[in-house]
């Protein structure tokens, strides 16, 4: 009699080869159906630059409690290519299970593979030219494979390749089935069968989840917070949104337009916003450095705009494929002259959701461009989330006026002078109303003005928008014990590995707590008040200047008490390497006290 299989409980399993052979299909497939039967699943992927060749890795986490982040161990690695062992050995152990394509020969005997693993070849191009005279259909082959080996069902597999498939026609679905079907076949002479996986699968009758990107659940967000218009150019990693937008926006009566260039979006932005239509753009740090001028336009016309940011590698072109969160300083700083914006930082798909929201929301009620600031991690790793309920979000317009409302009113003024900075708002066109719009510096009614009492108000009424928005912008989140000594902080694709490095803390018997910002600027009190509430602050941030934290230190917080842990060479942190840093800096510190 076997002996019993281990439940799967926290699973991580990369499948690689060259750009092209389908390693980052073969991971959406697996996720979707563990997703299908109760189980949160996370993907990762790491490619490069180009349409086709070079080594890509896509990497799931699938675990019965949500982890946003990879497993510092990989439990199977898929490879078809020998090059694509030579990237990844450094991230087995000798429990791993290596699959690879055996079309070519056996793995080489410098690959890397640790002693002891497990190593299983298969030819899965040899069965896929000689079935279907095509190579990419090893990526189907492979995945009826894997699917044995954790221990899904040939049938769950079967109904997620007829989901997946079917839209690309009755061949292409076809020969993807009968590839699934050859999978199992081939699985079946490597001693995989159905009974004899690594694990035994039980699923769920959890209530439904999605399976989402953070670009796709900012897009979602714009349209049921209302928006109506959006400009793009295509730009890694943003251009999701744009092509999301592309399909979904026009059923719900609204416009996406691309451009030919970042330019051309953000002046198509402005002049859709003027007409008080809700309005989003989304880009990446090239694109946002060439948007300065306009959105200079919409600090001194008060104009609402919101504005994504998906952050990647740089300066110039950088790594477009590789994570950062290296635009801070452009968000919060960025444009000439003094005018307020908003900068939010989500952290999870839910969060892309809400704050989109809020974005749309603040930008009207405060006539702000409002950032989003994404990294290439969030904005398109796939993650398991509860549904979101469109019926619960709140749409606030702001200060706008109709044709009764003038009507009652002896003057308008677009720009009056108002307490809280804010002035309301009559969309061009409106009867009574009026519209001069300028990026000069002018007076309550638009018109051009030099004057220096005029410019001294001006520049007040504009910059108190930053304290009356206070009471309305999203407040950190803490995790962990809130009287540990030890506090981290972080935000966007940082959460994840945080989250599971407070896990590993405790264990070590170490108590930490997370301050998750929301609202990166302005800047709010909790932020500094938090570094001088614990022992040790580490904030945790990918670039090499720590913007983050010298945000935070020229706001008030404690510099004594803080130290950075950052990453900018393009690779994600993992939670045992978090905690390997964080235990440093600790012990760095008692000895200083020593």
């Amino acid at each position: 009699m076997s002996a019993p299989r281990p439940r799967l409980e926290d699973l991580s399993i990369i499948v690689s080869g060259q750009g092209g052979d389908g390693s980052l299909t073969v991971i959406n497939i697996l996720a979707d159906v563990l997703r299908s039967i109760g189980f949160r699943a996370y993907t990762e992927r790491d490619v490069l630059s180009r349409i086709k060749g070079g080594i890509v890795t896509a990497t799931l986490r699938a675990s019965k409690e949500e982890h946003l982040a990879i497993g510092s161990q990989i439990n199977l690695i898929v490879v078809f290519d020998s090059a694509a062992i030579l990237k990844n050995a450094h991230r087995l152990n000798d429990r791993s299970i290596v699959i690879y394509d055996s079309s070519g020969g056996d793995l080489p005997t410098n690959s890397g593979v640790p002693e002891g693993a497990r190593v299983i070849g298969i030819p899965f191009s040899r069965h896929a030219i000689r079935a279907f005279r095509q190579d990419i259909y090893k990526n189907s082959i492979s995945s009826a494979v894997i699917g044995r080996l954790i221990g899904l069902s040939d049938e769950d597999m079967h109904q997620s390749f007829e989901k997946r498939f079917s839209r690309r026609g009755v061949q292409a679905l076809k020969y993807n089935l009968d590839a699934l079907k050859l999978g199992h076949e081939l699985s079946d002479e490597a001693g995989l069968s159905v009974n004899n996986g690594l694990y035994e699968i039980v699923g769920t009758d959890s209530h439904p989840q999605m399976l989402i990107t953070g670009n796709e659940a900012v897009a979602f967000g714009f349209v049921v917070a209302g928006g109506r218009f959006f400009a793009g150019y295509p730009i890694t990693p943003s251009t999701d949104i744009m092509e999301w937008l592309e399909k979904w926006l026009p059923k719900y009566g609204g416009v996406m337009r691309q451009a030919e260039d970042e330019l051309s979006v953000v002046n198509m932005a402005i002049g859709a916003a003027l007409t008080g239509t809700r309005t989003m753009v989304a880009t990446s740090g090239p694109g946002l450095s060439l948007m300065q001028e306009g959105i200079g336009q919409l600090g001194m016309a008060e104009i609402p705009l919101v504005v994504v940011d998906s952050q990647r590698s740089g300066p110039s072109t950088g790594m477009p494929t590789k994570p950062e969160q290296s635009d801070i300083n452009l968000m919060v700083y960025g444009g000439h002259g003094d005018f307020p914006r908003v900068v939010l930082a989500p952290s999870t798909p839910e969060e892309c959701f809400n704050l989109t929201v809020v974005a749309c929301n603040l930008a009207e009620q405060y006539q702000v461009p409002v950032f989003i600031a994404l990294d290439q991690g969030l904005s398109q790793n796939l993650a398991t989330i509860d549904p979101i309920d469109p019926q619960l979000v709140e749409i606030k317009r702001g200060d706008r006026l109709d044709a009764d409302a003038l009507a009652s009113m002896k003057t308008y003024k677009r720009y009056a002078f108002t307490e809280n900075g804010v002035s309301a708002f009559a969309p061009p066109g409106t009867p009574g109303g009026m519209s001069l719009v300028t990026g000069n510096e002018h007076d309550e009614f638009g018109q051009v003005s030099t004057d220096a009492e005029n410019r001294s108000r001006m520049v007040h009424k504009r910059q108190e928008k930053l304290k009356t928005m206070r009471a309305d912008l999203p407040l950190a989140v803490t995790h962990g014990s809130e009287s540990a000594d030890v506090g981290l902080i972080g935000v966007g694709m940082t959460h994840g590995v945080i989250t599971e490095a407070l896990e590993i803390l405790d264990d070590k018997g170490i108590s930490a707590q997370y301050h998750q910002l929301r609202t990166l600027w302005p800047m709010l009190d909790e932020t500094p008040e938090f570094t001088r509430r614990t022992g040790c602050t580490i904030v945790v941030e990918y670039n090499a200047t720590a913007q983050l934290a010298r945000l935070i230190v020229a706001h008030g917080g404690d510099e004594s008490r803080m130290h950075s842990i950052l990453g900018f060479d393009g690779v994600p942190l993992r939670a045992h390497d978090l905690v390997q840093k964080v235990i440093q800096i600790l012990d760095s510190r008692s000895n200083k006290v020593a």
